[in-house]
């Protein structure tokens, strides 16, 4: 028998990453900018009514479509998947950010688009079993 999958998508409030790995920020607006980041995320989740997965595992990728084309590092975006997970957790989505309820894949950087703002969402495909 095979198990129900689903997947959500929560477009984010960002037009460019807000934490990166190459970012050199000092520890207090480092952690001022993960509270907003966590808190936004568990906003988003609660308005797209998100159903608790204490049985199952979660998917999780970030998307990031820049403003303009140029070459980018996926992983640099890990801290902001990292932040908005974490936010997810708080919302109750799952009981922790650990493997056996979470899989995280690299983030997708994707083609700028023409005249388009740049944009992230993030994608939660839920329905995996532990």
């Amino acid at each position: 028998m095979t198990a129900s999958v689903d997947t959500y998508r929560l477009d984010l409030p960002y037009e460019k990453p807000p934490l990166t790995a190459n970012s050199r920020m000092h520890w207090g607006p480092k952690s001022k900018l993960t509270r907003m980041m966590r808190s936004d995320a568990h906003t988003l989740a609660k308005a797209a009514k998100l159903p608790p997965c204490i049985f199952l595992r979660i998917t999780v990728q970030l998307h990031y479509r820049p403003k303009t084309n140029r070459r980018r590092d996926p992983s640099n975006l890990m801290p902001t998947q990292k932040a908005i997970l974490d936010g997810l957790v708080d919302y109750g989505l799952v009981p922790d950010d650990c493997p056996p309820y979470v899989t995280e894949l690299v983030p997708a950087i994707h083609p700028a688009e023409k005249g388009l703002e740049g944009s992230l969402w993030l994608t939660i495909t839920i329905g995996e079993p532990q």
